[in-house]
């Protein structure tokens, strides 16, 4: 079972073999240790794929592997190591059948250098995302390192950074830091190659997550119309446009963590499957896409055939999301196989429907989640229904569907041992002299760097002593969360910037520039009104919820206000590869006379993937300076890892088919963490380029999305995330709207 716990260390601090990174955060000599079993995938020398059973520790901004835990066997020495610089970047792959079983995928690339890659695996999402983290952790306190000018942050990073293809000669001992507290993630290799059916306390590796709601405006008027065993049944009175029939959902909390419900929803095995679905009968993988798609073939309960005139199957392509919130989401949506034609004596139905599930705070320390699942139905037999007709709604396929919330959360009431959570404890940190911390003494010779390929006669078989990660000496009820490193990267940005009081994000002692907007024009033009087609506008931010002054101490929020930048032009722009550095293409905007003229430009260029590669390409301007010394100038002229920690981009479907609607959701996402950003920096204007093709389920989404773009209006809003009480509250830089768009009217460059 996946659990997190933190224990006190057993391991000497003289030990350099698991030595943490040049610096900690605020200089306290404290850094965070996270260890657990892995899986290393991978191709050896000789071309073979392997699959090696690992022990994994993150310390500060290092990273080791071991065939031993060596908490357990203090001996053991690392065969593969290295430093984790702010350059590497982070993918979930998603799932993946290796061998006889399904493992959660997490794969790593140098964003200077694409051929450097590896992979590690998981047995469950919650556990894969726990590392992801941790890893996310790491490239924080190697920026901090950066940021404060150490001269070791440099020599370790060009000597001693991680390689993830290659070989080099030898490895420097790395400085240590005292031990602040070490967690440990999964529950020992015996583990492994089984779901997971209990996943830790989520909040350990949750710096920054923001509550449960949206953050922008839905238009559904959902009305409860049934209860059922405890479970709401709600339909959609609004009947948003974009819907092909009616709306219907079922919403229900369930005492288990998020992680476990999708592992639940998402096996297919029948024997697990018959204690809380009372509809389905056997249920059959057609084919698999990728780590987020699959083909499902499935019947439904036979002895339902005299209700229904007939027997009834169904096939549908599910797809599975899950947010940088922790949430998820799966689309079942009815599609064909040539594998599997329509069945004599069965009729297909054709049902979408979506699961989601959310995390809930909860106080008691066990874990809650939000389950909802929404199923479409036809509107002539609902309004039958509600006109108290012929239709029997309690003996349809959609009303069984919906029921399953209520299995659900039987079935985990029925299974504790499902829903306990780990206890957690602080442990007392140990510190080293300074001496120790800085030793430049060298290890011995290894052959085996980190993500190297794997020597041939290297031992494949997994350790006999498994890690059960039990504390005696937990302190009851104790907590442990991530300390974010972000405040202090912030911190030390300032300090190399001229002390100012003035937080404001516009110059306001610099004269306004007067600028003739309607010379600035792009490839799509503006529309003229609501209804107009292939067109944008800019709409108000007050459809947008944006953190509010108190928001660090009650989550509070507010609608967003007028944009602080003006939307002065879009280009819908379309090429045999993707676009790169359009800010610099003699014929944009932003090189005419009248761009050059203007204080500062903020281009968005999102880069989509498909044949041909699409830019959605927003051009956002100001009539005054930035001010270098706020939180928006710290932006501009910031590092790169630093852009990737704030850039935050929030969407919302105004119009369009409600599975779209779902699958976009409405939740702010912090871009550099959920795909690769690119900043060009020059002149008066800073270019974000967005590859949204380099992430799996960002490539999912907007396929999905590409499928209904004539029918779709969406508003999106860009800010910079504030996480200090000087930066709220936040602001909108700037929105767009785009109204049904037409793929063709692309214009080639």
């Amino acid at each position: 079972m996946a659990t997190v716990t933190v224990e006190r260390s057993e391991s000497s601090p003289e030990r350099s073999e698991t030595g943490g990174g040049a610096s900690s955060v605020g200089g306290s000599g404290r850094v965070a240790e996270y260890a657990g079993w892995v899986y290393h995938l991978g191709v050896n020398t000789i071309g073979n794929q392997y699959c090696n059973l690992r022990y994994l520790v993150i310390r500060g901004n290092c990273l080791f592997m071991y065939k031993r835990n060596p908490h357990e066997n203090p001996e053991v020495k690392p065969i593969r190591k290295g430093v984790i610089s702010h350059t590497l970047m982070l993918e979930e792959l998603g799932r993946r059948k290796v061998n006889s079983g399904e493992l959660y995928v997490l794969g790593f690339y140098n964003r200077l250098d694409g051929t450097k890659k590896g992979e590690i695996a998981c047995a469950s999402p919650g556990e894969l995302r726990k590392w992801h983290e941790a890893f996310e952790q790491a490239k924080q306190q190697d920026e901090y390192d950066l940021m404060s000018g150490s001269g070791r942050h440099r020599r370790l990073n060009t000597e001693d950074e991680i390689n993830l293809e290659g070989h080099r000669p030898r490895i420097r001992r790395y400085a240590q830091h005292g031990l602040g507290k070490l967690v440990k993630i999964g529950k020992g290799p015996e583990m492994l190659l089984r779901q997971s059916s209990k996943i830790g306390n989520d909040k350990v590796l949750n710096a920054h997550v923001d509550d449960e709601t949206g953050d922008a405006l839905e238009t559904h008027d959902w009305r409860c119309v049934r209860t059922v065993n405890g479970t709401r049944i709600f339909e959609d009175a609004a009947n948003s446009k974009g819907s092909k029939g009616i709306l219907l959902k079922s919403v229900g909390v369930v005492n288990a963590s998020a992680d476990s419900v999708f592992e639940v929803v998402f096996n297919l095995d029948r024997r697990n499957r018959y204690e809380w679905d009372v509809v389905t009968g056997d249920l059959e993988l057609v084919e698999t896409i990728d780590g987020y798609c699959d083909i499902v073939y499935g019947k439904y309960e036979a002895k339902y055939k005299t209700l229904w005139n007939s027997k009834k199957d169904f096939l549908f392509s599910r797809q599975w999301l899950r947010g940088q919130d922790g949430n998820y989401i799966i689309l079942q949506m009815p599609t064909a196989h040539k594998k599997m034609p329509n069945k004599s004596g069965y009729r297909r139905e054709k049902i979408p429907s979506i699961w989601e599930i959310k995390k809930l705070a909860s106080s008691d320390h066990i874990s809650k989640c939000l389950v909802t699942q929404m199923v479409e139905m036809q509107p002539s037999f609902w309004d039958r229904w509600k006109g108290s007709l012929s239709a029997n709604f309690e003996i349809s396929i959609p009303y069984y569907l919906l029921c399953q919330v209520a299995g659900l959360r039987e079935y985990f009431a029925a299974n504790p041992a499902l829903t306990s959570d780990s206890p957690t404890a602080i442990m007392q940190p140990k510190f080293l002299t300074h001496s120790s911390v800085y030793s430049d003494a060298d290890n011995e010779d290894t052959n085996d760097e980190f993500y190297d390929a794997i020597a041939i006669d290297e031992d494949e078989d997994s350790d006999d002593d498994n890690d059960d990660f039990q504390d005696a000496n937990l302190d009851k009820g104790g907590k442990v969360k991530l300390r974010n490193v972000s405040w202090a990267i912030a911190g030390l940005a300032l300090k190399k910037t001229k002390a100012s009081t003035v937080n404001i994000e516009l110059s306001g002692a610099a004269p306004r520039v007067v600028i003739d907007w309607s010379r600035l024009n792009g490839s799509l033009r503006q529309a003229k009104s609501e209804q107009d087609s292939n067109c944008w506008s800019s709409p108000s931010g007050n459809g947008f919820m944006i953190r509010d002054k108190t928001y660090l101490t009650d989550h509070s929020k507010i609608a967003g206000g007028d944009p602080l930048l003006k939307l002065m032009a879009v280009d819908w722009l379309k090429g045999k590869d993707r676009i790169d550095a359009i800010a610099l293409n003699s014929k944009c905007l932003v090189q005419t006379e009248a761009g050059k003229k203007i204080p500062f430009i903020l281009v968005v260029n999102l880069q989509i993937p498909a044949t041909p590669n699409y830019s959605l390409v927003t051009y956002y301007g100001s009539e005054r300076p930035i001010n270098k010394e706020s939180l928006l100038g710290r932006f501009v002229e910031g590092t790169d890892v630093f852009r990737d920690s704030r850039f935050k981009l929030i969407p919302s479907i105004v119009e369009g088919y409600w599975m779209v609607k779902r699958a976009v959701g409405t939740k702010a996402c912090l871009l550099g963490k959920a795909v690769t950003c690119k900043y060009l920096r020059q002149d008066n204007f800073l270019e974000i380029d967005v590859d949204i093709g380099s992430s799996t389920v960002a490539r999912r989404i907007i396929s999905l999305v590409l499928g209904y773009i004539t029918g779709i209006v969406v508003d999106l809003a860009i800010l910079i995330e504030g996480r200090e009480e000087k930066e709220l509250p936040e602001y909108i830089l700037g929105t767009v709207r785009l109204n049904r768009i037409k793929l063709d009217s692309a214009i080639t460059i």
